[in-house]
């Protein structure tokens, strides 16, 4: 395990040598123990002034901004499209299996940041819902799957029992699999974009999914569990969440900025944030598994250190996780620069809200 080497915040897939350039090769290759040096010494030698300048941009958009009311609108887009997508029909027992855990809930965010990303670019909401709901469709089938006995093992998820608690383990696998495949259904169904953009989303997700994404981060998850966290580092654990977290946010947020007509460099700035955010959001997430009863998470607490996982608090303390979180908002915002201040917005708030969520 210990040969797995990863450059924080880059899904090795996307990112190719050389591709990157000036200050953006210092953050994107800069090994990660490296890394975190930096951002507390680079704070406090200039005063992270562009920082600053972000954070308050931030701060005045929040004013004007109601991002709660953004969150249940485009919330409640997503839960009709899906609604709609995947009907109660023959055969009704595999249906009703997809519908379950599809439609329990959840806070959309995934869907929320492709939505936001089109819109930012230019493009509308009708146009980001077939590609807002596939990256659903995944994320569905990855939490029924990560549930399953083989896996995680776990019986409670979003307040309510798991797919393969109510259905049996038989239907939870073949619910995931039916949810993957119409993911890519529903994507290709996709009207008002050219058709060269809809494959290069379909190429986008599928690669997000797969064993240079996904099911990347799955099994050396899978592989690490148990092992001495003095023979697997940090560098194994930001391989897991890059790929296993993160890359499901990078690719809704790439999705949305594909479909909604962005550049090429918009799409890649828009790809760095996704994937600061998506990082952020696991660290967030082991910390919350700490810190949260079940009934504040809505799913079992506690399960990573019951399963000997790694996690950042387990590698890097509690209070060096949340320092690293804090640094991977001011990353993920400075990629915002120069974007529509107004149609920025949503991102910055969503950004802040994976960072202070309690859930």
């Amino acid at each position: 395990m210990a040969s797995v080497k990863l450059s924080s915040c880059v899904h090795p897939s996307v990112i190719k040598p050389g591709s990157i350039t000036g200050s953006n090769r210092c953050f994107l290759k800069t090994p990660p123990f490296l890394l975190r040096q930096k951002f507390t010494a680079l704070s406090a030698v200039r005063g992270d002034s562009n920082t600053a300048s972000i954070i308050h941009q931030e701060e005045t958009q929040s004013l004007s901004f109601d991002f709660m009311s953004y969150m249940i609108g485009k919330a409640s887009s997503v839960n009709q499209a899906l609604d709609s997508a995947v009907t109660l029909r023959e055969p009704v027992k595999i249906h009703e299996a997809m519908r379950y855990s599809l439609l329990a809930g959840g806070k959309r965010v995934r869907p929320v940041l492709c939505i936001a990303a089109c819109e930012l670019v230019g493009g509308e909401e009708s146009v980001a819902l077939p590609a807002a709901c596939a990256v659903e469709m995944i994320h569905t089938m990855s939490l029924i799957h990560d549930d399953l006995p083989c896996m995680d093992n776990d019986d409670l998820r979003r307040g309510k029992p798991t797919n393969h608690k109510v259905f049996g383990e038989d239907v939870a696998v073949l619910a995931g699999d039916a949810l993957l495949s119409f993911a890519f259904e529903h994507l290709a169904s996709t009207s008002g974009v050219s058709p060269a953009r809809v494959v290069r989303a379909i190429g986008e997700l599928a690669k997000a999914v797969g064993s240079e994404g996904l099911v990347a981060g799955q099994i050396v998850d899978i592989s690490s569990e148990g092992m001495d966290s003095n023979d697997v580092g940090l560098e194994v654990l930001e391989f897991i969440h890059v790929h296993k977290t993160a890359v499901l946010l990078e690719a809704a947020t790439v999705l949305g900025a594909i479909v909604g007509g962005g550049s090429d460099e918009e799409i890649e700035k828009l790809r760095k944030f996704a994937r600061c955010i998506g990082l952020m959001f696991q660290v967030v997430d082991d910390i919350l598994d700490v810190t949260k009863s079940s009934e504040e998470l809505g799913k079992t607490a506690g399960k990573d250190l019951i399963a000997d996982k790694l996690t950042y608090p387990k590698l890097m303390g509690l209070e060096k996780s949340k320092e690293f979180a804090e640094r991977l908002m001011r990353d993920a915002q400075e990629q915002l620069q120069g974007f529509d201040s107004k149609k920025v917005a949503p991102l910055l708030a969503l950004a802040n809200y994976i960072a202070k969520r309690q859930n």
